[in-house]
């Protein structure tokens, strides 16, 4: 039993650093405006797969957009991205998602993540940590596509609304808790 866990343990270390130092690191976008152009893109596709996440848009504060968080992991996971954070309509800042995690878990995955800011509050908490841990500060809910259609202005009573979209590959398990959101400086 010893040995199956080392063998695991084993496997999962040699997944996440096969995967990648850029899954170790923190990332960096090529540039600012590679990243707004994929973040655009990221938020007219979610418009497009999910049509009530506009009218959400169009009551929250800010919206933190990544357009690509890969996602890898056997046994031992971790995954990142960049995103860039709209404040009434126009990107004011640009962010890092990261995190790891132990557990079953299996796979590789590319998603997208929209994070709905409702209120001044949240938004300011935001622009002032030196570093977001999800799950502390502001209240998250996590909006699966099913119930995202469910969504109206007198059930939005939350801080913060994260949508999850675009998921390409094969990954057990997804979620924002327990993630780190970091301010980062990207290139022209």
């Amino acid at each position: 039993m010893i040995t199956r866990r080392k063998t695991a343990l084993g496997l999962g270390m040699a997944t996440i650093s096969g995967f990648g130092i850029t899954l170790a690191r923190p990332a960096a976008a090529a540039s600012a405006s590679a990243l707004v152009d994929a973040s655009n893109a990221a938020l007219q596709n979610l418009y497009t797969l999910e049509p009530s996440s506009f009218a959400l848009a169009q009551k929250a504060k800010g919206i933190l957009v990544f357009p690509h968080i890969i996602k890898a992991g056997f046994m031992i996971g971790a995954e990142t991205g960049d995103g860039a954070f709209y404040l009434n309509g126009v990107v004011n800042s640009y962010y890092n998602i990261s995190a790891a995690s132990y557990g079953f878990q299996a796979g590789v995955q590319d998603f997208s993540y929209a994070l709905f800011f409702m209120n001044d509050a949240a938004v300011n908490y935001l622009a002032a940590s030196d570093g977001w841990s999800v799950g502390a500060g502001p209240s998250v809910v996590v909006v699966d596509q099913s119930k995202a259609k469910s969504i109206t202005s007198s059930t939005l009573t939350q801080d913060v609304y994260a949508l999850p979209f675009a998921a390409q590959g094969l990954m057990a398990g997804m979620g924002i808790e327990g993630s780190k959101i970091t301010h980062i400086s990207p290139g022209p």
